[in-house]
């Protein structure tokens, strides 16, 4: 028996229920009944969650208090011993972060004849990248455009993205799709030979493709790859805990930290691109995170330390599935893509409650409302509560998704046959530094892509349009970096790290609070009061 005994009454009345369910039609939900049930249950809409910031380029902006933690602290490093007047490196361009985005920059700057230094906190392709599971989306069927696109996505992001970084991304779409396939990513195909398209919440036409359920591990496969091959220098376990600028106020390079001589280390750049990804292993909220080990916010720290504004950091995406049980896989994401297949969300009598190709924020907001206000969520042992996601109505599960089919099987559990219990998981943080559609941020010289950034998405992300903004703006802040590559004469300073950490003295923020803190700490509280 896969699952434990409490589960056993909810299961028979989902197993007595689905050959109703699957007559039955959810109808989509107005745009009226959409705001009040996320306003109503979504953790964004929590008060008692964010506070305002109180120092800094965007003072005053709502964030999440375990951001406004992180952001509100004093430097790693102490400018005063840091020698500014001989670097250790003297680039073109530097890219800080080794996921898609860092690997999309470092290979178009390389290809314009740049000479580019990656730098990356674990090892190169460690990232959330390898870890996506559904796929990118772009138009390239017939009948699909980017107009159509361009208007899910501002639908999705309730009209609060940029529309000109929208158009951006929407036009680059398939031409950054070609330019992987160019690369040799083998994205799932037809019989015919045509690419294989599948439906996600929130789009109107069938745009998402992938690789099985393994397609950011197919992506940074072939990334990789061509860094290496290419023979572009890399750093590993070396992320940048400070950004340099000159006396103009111009981005000039960053201090990176060797993690394992524990070593400082200055590079001079004209140009810095951060694709250094989101915050997910803050865990706001107290949620579980999809988010690779490493995803500690430390972009966003440097970047805003230094000048660069802030742009929808009171926006984070939910999941609405992640794994609740077994608890060995607490959080990991169950892809959007199962639910174009044809799951359907399950309460603990058996009950459909909204349709499963609602946006992420909707269906979470609806999962939340299910299983906190109404209590009609499956309780687990462990005092975890979850919906299911009723898996055995997907043929060919086994084939079509089959990193998360093994995923279970080492638990028993054959999700061809039995359901996955599933509850939101922190997955993705909507904003970041604000840039424009060449990926500049409020800086110069200084660029960001992917999650480290804010204004593409909006207040809520479409799914597969994560994986194109990682390429698109990865690619434009590289080509807008070189166009604009010049000889810096001017001096290097860290006067801006002085000038904050003097700043965070007059509102009374403790010295010993430090960061980018680089990676979590997981040491239980007991544990901590009995090495104090």
């Amino acid at each position: 028996m896969p699952y434990p005994s409490d589960f056993q009454e909810s299961l028979a009345k989902l197993k007595t229920s689905r050959s109703f369910r699957k007559k039955q039609t959810i109808k989509r939900l107005t745009d009226q009944e959409r705001t009040e049930l996320i306003e109503a249950f979504h953790p964004d809409y929590r008060d008692e969650g964010m506070e305002e910031l109180k120092i800094g380029v965007s003072k005053g902006q709502r964030v999440p208090l375990e951001f406004a933690r992180v952001v509100e602290s004093y430097s790693q490093v102490n400018p005063d011993k840091i020698d500014l007047e001989n670097p250790d490196y003297c680039v073109d361009i530097l890219v800080v972060g080794g996921g898609g985005g860092g690997s999309a920059a470092t290979l178009t700057a390389h290809s314009m004849g740049a000479d580019v230094l990656l730098t990356t906190k674990l090892r190169l392709g460690d990232a959330n990248t390898l870890m996506a599971e559904g796929g990118i989306c772009a138009p390239l069927r017939p009948g699909d455009d980017p107009y159509k696109h361009f208007l899910d996505t501002l639908g999705g992001g309730h009209y609060t993205n940029v529309p000109e970084i929208v158009k951006a991304l929407v036009l680059d779409g398939p031409k950054t799709v070609n330019w992987l396939i160019d690369l040799g990513v083998m994205f799932d195909f037809e019989e015919d030979g045509t690419l294989k398209v599948n439906h996600c919440g929130g789009h109107s036409r069938k745009r998402l493709l992938s690789c099985k359920d393994l397609t950011g591990l197919e992506l940074m496969r072939v990334l990789r790859d061509e860094i290496k091959n290419r023979e572009i220098p890399y750093l590993e376990f070396s992320p940048a805990v400070e950004i340099i600028l000159d006396t103009e106020g111009r981005c000039s390079g960053a201090i990176l930290y060797n993690m394992e001589t524990e070593e400082y280390f200055v590079v001079k750049a004209n140009a810095v691109i951060l694709a250094s990804g989101g915050i997910g292993r803050l865990h706001v909220q107290s949620f579980p995170t999809t988010n690779h080990y490493g995803a500690t916010a430390d972009g966003l720290v440097i970047g805003y330390r230094a000048g660069a504004e802030l742009l929808h950091m009171d926006s984070i995406q939910y999941h609405p599935t992640g794994v609740v049980w077994p608890d060995q896989l607490l959080g990991q994401l169950i892809t959007e893509v199962m639910r174009g297949h044809g799951t359907h969300l399950v309460n603990v009598d058996g009950e459909r409650f909204i349709n499963e190709l609602e946006c992420r924020d909707t269906c979470a907001s609806a999962l939340i409302r299910e299983c906190v206000d109404r209590e009609k969520g499956v309780v687990t042992p462990t005092g975890m509560v979850g919906i299911w996601m009723d898996t055995p109505l997907v043929e060919g599960i086994e084939k079509h998704f089959v990193g998360i089919y093994q995923r279970f099987k080492k638990y028993d559990i054959e999700i061809s046959k039995e359901p996955i219990l599933i509850f939101p998981t922190q997955h993705y943080q909507n904003g970041g530094l604000k840039i424009n559609p060449h990926g500049e941020t409020t800086i110069p010289g200084l660029f960001a892509a992917g999650e480290v950034s804010g204004g593409v998405q909006g207040k809520n992300r479409l799914a597969g349009n994560s994986l194109l903004d990682i390429f698109v703006f990865g690619r434009r802040s590289a080509l807008r970096a070189v166009e604009l590559m010049g000889e810096n004469k001017s001096k290097l300073t860290l006067e801006h790290v002085i000038d904050y950490q003097n700043k965070l003295k007059e509102i009374g923020i403790e010295e010993n609070r430090k960061s980018p803190i680089l990676l979590p700490d997981y040491t239980r509280d007991e544990t901590k009061a009995r090495r104090a």
